[in-house]
């Protein structure tokens, strides 16, 4: 089953889905913004990725840029900063069994189907 960490307000992540939902194949998607993934599961999407917590921040956000830019964190303690504040997990992430990609642009997810 694929798995998607959408955001219905972000058109990348709306045409991640879209391509998702064309595939025919069963598909469970996280509105990730009200439906949080834990420390413990996002740990396990980052093992997939292949990235740290860092990796996966939205840089760009507001939040981002006036309370953590320049802080020298741990990875546990990047992982609360994410469940905290979860409108800085770079989206949408598409998880595939063993596999996942940040679906930006969109096509990255056709290298797990």
């Amino acid at each position: 089953m694929l798995t998607i960490y959408h955001n219905n307000r972000c058109s990348k992540s709306r045409e991640t889905l879209a391509l998702l939902q064309s595939s025919g194949q069963p598909l469970k998607v996280v509105h990730y913004l009200t439906d949080t993934p834990s420390a413990e599961e996002l740990q396990t999407v980052l093992e997939k990725l292949g990235l740290g917590p860092e990796d996966i921040i939205r840089k760009g956000e507001k939040l981002y840029k006036e309370v953590y830019a320049g802080q020298h964190l741990t990875q546990q303690e990047w992982l609360q900063v994410l469940v905290q504040n979860p409108v800085l997990i770079e989206r949408p992430i598409v998880v595939h069994g063993n596999k996942a990609v940040i679906g930006r642009p969109p096509q990255n997810v056709l290298s797990i189907l």
